[in-house]
């Protein structure tokens, strides 16, 4: 064989290697994930300090005296 077609033949092969590990990897869905994690927590945080609000406020009208 002519050894041109030898190291065309090995680039081929090396690239469908590439590109069937590139298709497993998970990477991106990793961070994806730890955004939507952030974005749920800072909701929880968000309505646990509105339920204390409301609930200090209405603490706060219960006459003492």
């Amino acid at each position: 064989m002519i050894p041109e077609v030898v190291i065309i033949q090995y680039l081929f092969a090396m690239a469908r290697q590439r590109l069937a590990a590139m298709r497993l990897d998970e990477r991106g869905e990793i961070t994806e994930k730890v955004i939507i994690t952030a974005v749920f927590a800072g909701l929880a945080i968000a309505v646990g300090a509105i339920i204390v609000a409301k609930v200090t406020a209405k603490a706060n009208d219960i006459p003492t005296e």
